[in-house]
């Protein structure tokens, strides 16, 4: 991971509760997607990059003030599934 400070940092949840082993963090720069437990795979975006950002939010998601963030590249998409302000983290 990049020296730049951690501006956002959350976990993929289920009904809530960070129930998962993918994490999810933004520097000011990049944004890095880590799954897995024994086998793991980290995937890292620079923002300079970014040409779309998409909020999705289903009605469980909405019971529990959760959504989706779809981040597109020009050859890529990151999901960001089922994280805490979805409209914050978008902004």
């Amino acid at each position: 991971m990049s020296n730049n400070q951690l501006i956002w940092s959350d976990r993929k949840r289920f009904l809530g509760m960070p129930l998962s082993f993918t994490r999810y963090r933004l520097s000011e720069d990049r944004l890095f997607v880590e799954k897995g437990f024994l086998n793991s795979e980290l995937n890292e975006e620079q923002l300079y990059r970014i040409r779309d950002v998409k909020v999705t939010r289903s009605l469980g998601q909405r019971l529990f003030s959760l959504g989706t963030v779809k981040v597109f590249t020009s050859n890529d998409e990151t999901v960001l599934e089922s994280i805490k302000n979805p409209i914050e983290v978008k902004e």
